[in-house]
């Protein structure tokens, strides 16, 4: 008989990258209260201080592409949630455009570092006979953006990967889940546009998705039943229609 029992008890530590603001810290938020105890995995020492007042959170201030610093975190605690939410969009132009340094950098932050930290977790998943695997991804991995071919190609490396693990786990009771959101209200922009520019372009007049909704739907995935693996989520504003990211202004 399948194990019916709600998934979520079978969870006791999460880790979550990325986790400094945005959905990243309202995924930390929303584990902690769901119960388990949740490493936050950042590079601001100013937003990670604000973490460390939460109860239930360690925090971890590291670089995700120096994929070794964790060797000690994961030697202490059983991770068996891991959260791939970092993510950088640091050029917002034509392809042509993009200086090629930011190809680099959007691949190895978006794509590579993803792929190596879960392959440091997945072998004491395997080995406990349960996990979860939730990695934040993107409507521009799924449909044409313009201005993010790069990032969109990152995005979709995301999403085949989710795929193919997917078939690789089969049988481990490890599970993966994708979330492929549309405009999430985030500093995502702030690099490629600047704070002010970003909420002029893309927020101001809209109603977009809010950080807490992707990670009350990412806690929902977590709770269902061992045999049930949702395997991708894509969700957009109610405003907005997947390919070209057209969207419409609020009626006011």
């Amino acid at each position: 008989m399948p194990d019916s029992a709600s998934g979520l008890a079978r969870y006791k530590c999460a880790l979550v990258t990325g986790a400094t603001s945005g959905i990243g810290k309202a995924v930390v938020i929303a584990l902690r209260d769901a119960g388990l105890q949740v490493i936050a995995v950042g590079r601001s020492p100013e937003a990670l201080q604000a973490l460390r007042e939460e109860r239930g959170v360690v925090v971890v201030e590291a670089d995700i592409r120096q994929v070794e610093v964790f060797d000690a975190v994961l030697a202490q605690y059983p991770v068996d949630v891991l959260v791939n939410n970092a993510g950088v969009l640091s050029s917002r132009a034509a392809f042509q455009d993009i200086d090629p340094a930011e190809i680099d950098n959007m691949f190895d932050i978006n794509l590579k570092a993803p792929l190596h930290l879960t392959r440091k977790v997945v072998p004491g998943m395997i080995t406990r006979g349960h996990g979860h695997l939730f990695f934040i991804g993107s409507s521009a991995g799924r449909a044409p953006h313009p201005g993010a071919a790069v990032y969109g190609a990152s995005k979709a490396g995301i999403s085949l990967f989710c795929d193919a693990l997917r078939c690789d786990l089969l049988g481990s009771g490890v599970r993966v889940t994708e979330i492929a959101p549309g405009r999430v209200q985030t500093q995502l922009y702030k690099a490629a546009m600047g704070m002010q520019a970003a909420g002029e372009q893309l927020y101001d007049g809209y109603e977009s998705i809010m950080p807490e909704d992707i990670a009350q739907l990412l806690l929902a995935a977590l709770s269902l039943p061992q045999q049930v693996d949702v395997s991708r989520l894509e969700v957009f504003p109610t405003a907005q229609a997947v390919g070209g990211a057209r969207m419409v202004k609020t009626l006011g």
